[in-house]
């Protein structure tokens, strides 16, 4: 079963990728369309009944494939390891994009290229379940470049439109930067231990850090000896700075969002960035024998959650916005690993998979109704026009708040209390800052509900009558996931951080039990107090005083330019990197290119025998005499030249 859920979507990409090649026509289409939605749907399925067969129990099925790549005595076989971990991240893989897949079939309607974009997306697919399901970390990184490559292709799948294909190489260089720390820690890891499986490296690194192996316990890097764990868990956690957008190598995120809409929810809500979490949960039991590392994770995460939140509040873009929000609630995610809550982090992953994906759909529903236009500015009225949309997105909006019962008031609640009972470095911070990030949120998330769909219509007059409600192939993915986004927090609490914890997770990453019974009661319902407090603020100021906003910006001018370009990242970037880069290209471009290569290279060559070559022929006149001359001056050298050496 579990090859099937792995090389389906890698059948439907290759079914879907020849059909590209096709004559355009709709039967074409429907046969992409259909055939890669089937498969990846039958997987989603597959998945879902694996993950509830063992609900109650933490069994690991091992299977080897092949061996593909072996030196010497060293061998890498492609297998499939799947343990709870695993069956977490398969059926948030699998079901979002299965979603996804039927939902495409709805949005890209229009669009020309539907079997290159459902083949690009069964790509994405494959290599993400590939990455899930290794047993060692070279497989691992097969799956985290072919994520990347396949985002890419995402990306700028619009390739004629300029922005998208600059967004998408932002995505390739920023992730790249990322992948160079994480293949540096792979090469450590190899060079220390020896082997690139998890189970013997885990096994070797916990015997390192009790002194019971030979094992150097330090390594010499740019001349300093740092601790051998220490710097495989730092530059393992720089490749999942990248993959999972934060601060730092967080630009290309909301840049992203010039892909499809579908795009957006795929990859950038509930799987892709994602991926950086799962690798340091993988790892845990490597993570907890480095303290100093989780609390440099503990401050990453706490500051991009408060980051991105502050930029989340200004912005206009639609996708912006929850892109941001996405962002926001991924450094929730890192901090509860550096606390140590490692289940909670994935309880928040699982359940943010359902809202967040929710939220990207339905912002899509909203530009499809709206034919394409992204700013709230000039939306609003819109609930009386795209109801059903409206609802749909109240759901996800109120799960991503974190009111009482949905999924997110389950997984971030647990998050926050995790930090607020932990002793580690920075927990504090990370407490106070998730506190703060409940009210920021909430606020971000009903101004752009309050904005869209409520108050006076700004849209023209002459656009009006275009608005429509989403076909059934959008909405029914979307009611799907709105059950997710209410109840999966409810129902899977228990086993993710509550009684039967142990039972689900056993020994697939490191347990730290933290006693969530004897919070103080202000502490117990801050949160909700905060995401309340978020909603009224939002309401009274973009729809009952709605002069407020322009006042605000006005007495904080400064403040706000800062939060609308976005703490200047992108600025700072292109002035220390992109600039440079420049001037160093056009420098080889003109200089060596053009003035050294062209000028005394082969083209400057070529034009140097071309002047000998025309002013060679003029010698050749034809005149017996002329050639004769040209005889008697070399017999002359000749002869001179031998006289000259035999004195």
């Amino acid at each position: 079963m579990y090859q099937a859920i792995v090389f389906f979507p890698l059948i439907g990409f290759l079914i879907a990728g020849l059909l590209s090649f096709s004559p355009n026509n709709s039967k074409v289409d429907k046969a992409a369309q259909i055939i890669t939605a089937s498969l990846i749907s039958i997987v989603a399925i597959m998945s879902s009944f694996a993950f509830i067969a063992h609900i109650n129990d933490h069994s690991v099925v091992h299977i080897k494939l092949f061996d593909w790549m072996a030196v010497g005595t060293f061998v890498v076989s492609w297998s499939i390891y799947v343990d709870p971990v695993t069956r977490i991240m398969l059926i948030v893989i699998t079901s979002v994009s299965a979603l996804v897949h039927i939902y495409s079939i709805g949005y890209m309607s229009h669009d020309n290229s539907k079997p290159r974009f459902m083949a690009y997306l069964s790509l994405f697919t494959f290599t993400m379940l590939a990455l899930v399901t290794a047993d060692n970390f070279l497989q691992l990184f097969f799956g985290w470049e072919g994520v990347g490559l396949a985002s890419y292709l995402l990306i700028g799948f619009w390739y004629r439109k300029p922005t998208a294909n600059a967004a998408s190489i932002k995505a390739f260089v920023v992730n790249r930067v990322g992948d160079f720390g994480l293949a540096l820690g792979i090469f450590a890891i190899f060079y220390l231990f020896g082997t690139l499986d998890y189970q013997e490296v885990f096994q070797k690194a916990e015997s390192l850090a009790s002194g019971t192996s030979n094992i150097a316990s330090t390594i010499s890097f740019f001349g300093y000896n740092i601790g051998s764990l220490n710097l495989i868990c730092f530059l393992l956690f720089i490749g999942a700075m990248g993959k999972s957008a934060q601060i730092f190598l967080h630009t290309w995120l909301p840049d992203a969002m010039e892909g499809p809409t579908p795009v957006s929810a795929l990859i950038h809500a509930a799987t892709m960035v994602t991926a950086g979490v799962f690798l340091v949960v993988r790892c845990s039991p490597m993570y907890d024998l480095a303290p100093d590392i989780l609390s440099l994770i503990t401050f990453v995460g706490a500051t991009t959650a408060i980051f991105a939140a502050s930029i989340g509040l200004v912005q206009n873009d639609i996708k912006r916005i929850i892109a941001y929000s996405t962002c926001s609630q991924l450094g929730y995610m890192f901090f509860a690993v550096g606390v140590g809550a490692y289940g909670a982090a994935m309880f928040h992953l699982f359940t943010h998979a359902f809202f967040k994906a929710l939220l990207f759909l339905g912002a899509g529903s909203v530009i499809h109704a709206v034919s394409n236009e992204q700013d709230i500015r000039k939306m609003g009225g819109l609930s009386n026009y795209i109801p059903f949309t409206h609802i749909l997105m109240i759901i996800g909006t109120i799960s991503l708040m974190g009111f009482p019962y949905t999924a997110g008031y389950y997984s971030k609640d647990a998050i926050i209390e995790s930090a607020y009972l932990a002793s580690s470095g920075f927990s504090s911070y990370a407490f106070i800052i998730g506190l703060i990030g409940v009210l920021m949120t909430s606020f971000y998330s009903w101004r752009l509900m309050f904005l869209t769909f409520n108050g006076t219509t700004r849209i023209e007059e002459k656009d009006i009558s275009h608005i429509h409600e989403s076909p059934n192939v959008m909405l029914i993915p979307l009611i799907i996931l709105a059950i997710g986004a209410l109840f999966s927090g409810f129902f899977f609490k228990d086993f993710f951080i509550g009684t039967s914890s142990e039972l689900f997770w056993g020994n697939s990453i490191a347990l730290h039990h933290h006693d969530h019974h004897h919070i103080p009661f202000l502490i117990y319902y801050a949160p909700m107090f905060l995401g309340f407090l978020g909603l009224f603020l939002a309401w009274y100021m973009y729809l009952k005083n709605k002069n407020m906003p322009a006042n605000i910006v006005k007495m904080n001018g400064p403040l706000y330019q800062f939060l609308l370009n976005k703490w200047y990242f992108d600025e700072l970037y292109n002035y220390i990197f992109v600039k440079p880069a420049k001037a160093v290209g056009y420098f080889f471009w003109k200089m060596i290119d053009g003035y050294i290569i062209d000028g005394f290279g082969p083209d400057g060559i070529a034009k140097t025998v071309l002047n000998l070559s025309v002013r060679a022929k003029r010698i050749q006149t034809g005149y017996i005499y002329h050639y004769a001359f040209a005889i008697l001056i070399g017999v002359s050298f000749f002869i001179t030249y031998f006289i000259y050496r035999n004195i």
